[in-house]
């Protein structure tokens, strides 16, 4: 089908202002286009707290929503942010954080993991593995139960949130979920259709994705399903899986092919394959309409899972 009219009218807009792409200039650049782009007013929550957890390396900053002034043993979201592994942050993240405590009910713990390219693959995998680490064995010092982790996380967040569940399921570690919202899973781009029909004019182009993963993942990586979740040989074991795909997005095809991979292996998956919209609709509910409904499906979804 052609484009939501409100997708299409935003695209436009950007395509008339000659608004750089996300990957224009710099990486400093690029990092502040990003966050000078326009976003939904912030809900109010009753509860959010920045804290540091424990990591490997050091201190990890991470922030904490909840939609119930005191949380005490709910669902815990771990939630991984996008911008390519390069830009943004918690505060880049922080509206649909929010709206994802509202929508789940769930304590949404957003990881501010490091950045490459000054820190490549694994730095912020391993940010995001300390963080699960630490919920599982005090995740209810925060008002959460670790017993139902739910890792969760959009475009780049999705690859580390997919990461996590691989690393989790090979060390033996049980999640209650995981939700993977427009992922990139797969460097090998060429073998996608949705990379070459959707390569260029709906926000997300497929030279971004190329210099994202080039920042993020050196060749001696490439191989690791950690960082490449697509390249993993067996899926089967992995926790139940919601996987949102937008239409007009690079990305689409690598996300439902791992879907699919994932059911063939055993793995309990729920699809939700958005049309008319473009990569990032689900932090843009005020421009594109599609993103409510599909917020409400994402948090329906957590909410059966963590009964």
């Amino acid at each position: 089908m052609a484009l939501d009219p409100d997708v299409a009218e935003l695209v436009e807009a950007l395509a008339a202002s000659g608004a750089p792409p996300l990957s224009g200039g710099s990486v400093e650049e690029a990092r502040h286009n990003y966050l000078a782009a326009s976003r939904p007013a912030p809900d109010p929550l009753p509860h959010v707290i920045d804290v540091e957890f424990p990591g490997s390396t050091g201190p990890i900053s991470v922030r904490v929503y909840s939609a119930v002034a005191d949380p005490t043993a709910l669902p815990i979201l771990l939630f991984a942010h996008g911008g390519g592994w390069v830009l943004s942050s918690v505060a880049g993240h922080d509206h649909l954080a929010r709206r994802l405590a509202l929508e789940t009910g769930a304590l949404v713990v957003s990881v501010e993991y490091r950045l490459a390219p000054e820190h490549p693959f694994p730095a912020p995998h391993d940010d995001c593995w300390d963080v699960l680490h630490h919920l599982r064995s005090a995740g209810q010092h925060y008002g959460g139960d670790p017993d139902r982790i739910v890792v969760c996380g959009d475009s780049a967040g999705a690859n580390l949130a997919a990461g996590i569940a691989i690393r989790a399921r090979d060390e033996g570690m049980q999640l209650c979920g995981q939700v993977l919202v427009y992922p990139c899973l797969d460097d090998r781009s060429g073998q996608y259709p949705s990379m070459t029909e959707n390569a260029t004019g709906y926000f997300l182009t497929a030279a971004d994705m190329a210099w994202f993963w080039n920042h993020y993942l050196p060749d001696s990586h490439r191989n690791d399903p950690r960082a490449v979740p697509a390249r993993c040989n067996d899926l089967s074991g992995l926790t139940q899986t919601l996987v949102v795909t937008a239409e007009y997005d690079p990305l689409r095809d690598e996300g439902l092919m791992y879907s699919k991979r994932l059911a063939s292996a055993g793995v309990d998956v729920t699809e939700i394959p958005v049309p008319g919209v473009v990569h990032g609709f689900l932090a843009r509910w005020h421009t594109m309409s599609r993103a409510n409904e599909t917020l409400r499906q994402v948090g329906d979804y957590v909410r059966r899972i963590t009964v």
